[in-house]
């Protein structure tokens, strides 16, 4: 595969590509196809291009019309058609014609073959996202592990306290019950951390009272765990958070509870309750569980009742705490939701948690974790989005290991269970990688996920990076140059980026439970500032710039070492060029990306006729004139 695909022709669902982001149905809406004129020997340009969409389970295929672009006369022609809106999720592809052969565009790229429907772009009505999303830079905090603050509480029953500079325990039985007694008020009181960084929305792992410090087992629902200082911590947070103009995003466990959850106490006393039906227990007494763990009891979402009490309608969990001022919810494993055996409730589950969250506030955001594949639950009217482990952190990761055998700090760490370690791919396997995870996406949902360098769920990224495995901070800055790297990625690929806390300090961490790190507030001249200066700039560049929050990408040159695309918005466009390590000098035709102002990086080489981008590891932005 040639590794130029400035001359590819191309569509998103972006909306320079979709003149209609929000269709009704029946609507027909314009599609636009960018089929740039190609000046190497031999190319020639389509002489006719169709849009083939799906009607009702049969194909349709529409001719579009040619359109030179003004002020761009040999560069290239947009191709433009209506595409009825059929059904509440219409997929479609394009036919470009060339001579006596066709090629097929769809959202994985353009193909000299026959495709299935699988990577066709989509279009839904469903899927209306709230306006203020994709402008967001999250922060995810571990409440636990933030900052402590606020009047003194006492040391839960469950709880063996820890010092806060004590190493985090991460194997064994007692993992759940280390207790460094972070608190809702302490993160209140540190809320200007996240405005210097740039951050504009905070995300908060469980809240809710539970007997562990994760608190993915809940005890209650009802209540805001008195450990992290109650209801009323949780509303001065909310509250100051909303002052100085962050959102608040919550964690809810839709598939299991703690067993010591009042609804699963009562399942357990009395066959006849409401609340068996609310769990799979079988007749000897046992029950499903989330993988097997059996302080996790699984719920069972064929029951009304259940469905009630935790997110249907104004009197559900999922309401009341909207009420309290969360701006949205994050649902814990919602790829599982629903799912057990031969039932599958996952989409009813998602479009009924995303209906009373907008019958109480029609802008709030519901987002899934999913840590594959999520396509196929993104279409309709449920997720907004998914934490988008498969189609970057993965992707991100086998591109930047820094910690692979041979390297100065090996790690052998391994990708959220697979029994292998984490690999070293080129760049054209990592896009691929990345195109085929977002390719059945609506548009709309991929901007609407988040892009995770990391998450209390996994090793940090500073340790895939080559940054040492002793869960605080990379000091030496062994794995910096890669970490910015990943940022700059993060920060410049659609997407919502989201910040695990301490991962702007440098810290290292070997698994999930390692990377719990208490924040060092009180040891601030060991954080590795570099870093630091680094997440501020490259926030600054992404809360700056309207194409890097809403523009579409278009993937200009790919190489094993080097990663170059474009962000394109009606109001801009920039051009991103990453490097892993020295590479063959990657030249583009001034004509096609103009001049370029630089924003971040090294300047380019412009020539009078071609632009010669930096050919060593870094990261470039720059505005395209």
């Amino acid at each position: 595969m040639s590794p130029s695909h400035l001359f590819d022709p191309h569509h998103d669902g972006s909306p320079r590509y979709v003149l209609d982001q929000a269709p009704k149905l029946g609507s027909t809406v314009t599609v636009r196809v960018w089929v740039p004129d190609d000046p190497r020997p031999g190319a020639t340009p389509p002489d006719g291009v169709w849009v083939r969409s799906v009607r009702d389970g049969e194909p349709f295929i529409v001719a579009a019309t040619p359109t030179p672009a003004a002020g761009a006369v040999g560069l290239g022609t947009w191709w433009e058609a209506g595409l009825l809106v059929s059904n509440p999720v219409t997929s479609y592809r394009f036919l470009l014609r060339y001579d006596d052969t066709y090629r097929w565009l769809n959202g994985a790229g353009v193909h000299d073959r026959d495709v299935t429907d699988a990577g066709d772009f989509r279009v839904s009505t469903e899927h209306q996202l709230p306006d203020w999303v994709p402008d967001q830079v999250g922060y995810q905090v571990f409440p636990d592990r933030y900052a402590h603050g606020g009047e003194p509480v006492e040391r839960p029953a469950w709880a063996n306290p820890a010092d806060w500079d004590d190493p985090v325990v991460h194997r064994g039985p007692d993992v759940p019950f280390q207790w460094f007694g972070g608190t809702l008020d302490g993160v209140r009181e540190r809320l200007g951390h996240l405005r210097d960084l740039g951050a504009t929305l905070l995300y908060l792992t469980p809240f809710f009272a539970a007997r562990s410090n994760h608190r993915y087992d809940a005890a209650s629902f009802d209540e805001v765990d008195p450990v992290l200082g109650g209801d009323e911590a949780l509303r001065r947070l909310i509250d100051a958070a909303h002052e100085v103009g962050l959102r608040v995003v919550g964690d809810l466990t839709t598939n299991h509870t703690g067993e010591t959850h009042p609804w699963f106490l009562a399942a357990q006393a009395d066959p006849t309750s409401a609340e068996r039906g609310f769990y799979r227990i079988h007749d000897d007494g046992s029950y499903e569980s989330w993988l097997g763990v059996p302080s996790l009891p699984k719920l069972d979402h064929g029951s009304a009742e259940m469905r009630r009490r935790l997110y249907d309608g104004p009197d559900s969990v999922v309401a009341q705490w909207l009420r309290h001022g969360l701006d949205g919810w994050r649902i814990d494993v919602a790829n599982m939701t629903g799912r057990l055996g031969a039932d599958d409730h996952a989409h009813d589950v998602a479009q009924v948690i995303r209906r009373t969250m907008a019958a109480e506030r029609p802008d709030a955001w519901l987002l899934a974790e999913h840590g594959h594949d999520a396509s196929l639950d993104l279409a309709g009217a449920g997720w907004h989005g998914t934490m988008d482990y498969a189609g970057f952190t993965r992707p991100v990761w086998s591109w930047l290991n820094g910690g692979a055998p041979g390297s100065a700090v090996p790690h052998g760490l391994q990708f959220l269970g697979l029994p292998a370690p984490i690999p070293v791919r080129p760049g054209g396997a990592v896009v691929a990688s990345l195109r085929d995870a977002h390719a059945a996406m609506p548009w709309q949902s991929r901007v609407a996920s988040t892009s995770h360098l990391d998450s209390h769920d996994t090793p940090r990224f500073r340790t895939v990076a080559g940054g040492g495995t002793s869960g605080w901070v990379d000091a030496d800055g062994l794995g910096r140059e890669k970490h910015l790297l990943g940022l700059a990625l993060q920060m410049t690929l659609p997407g919502i980026p989201v910040v695990f806390m301490g991962d702007e300090l440098g810290l290292t961490g070997l698994d999930g439970e390692h990377s719990r790190t208490p924040m060092p507030w009180d040891r601030r001249d060991e954080w590795d500032h570099p870093t630091y200066d680094g997440y501020l700039a490259w926030t600054a560049l992404r809360r700056a710039h309207l194409a890097l929050r809403r523009g579409g990408l278009r993937w200009v040159h790919v190489q094993d070492d080097s990663l170059t695309f474009l962000r394109e918005h009606d109001d801009e466009t920039l051009l991103v060029h990453v490097a892993r390590a020295d590479h063959p000098s990657v030249e583009l035709p001034l004509a096609h990306v103009g001049g370029l102002d630089l924003l971040a990086g090294a300047a380019a080489d412009v020539s009078r006729d071609r632009v010669r981008l930096p050919a060593g590891p870094g990261a470039h932005l720059y505005r395209c004139r």
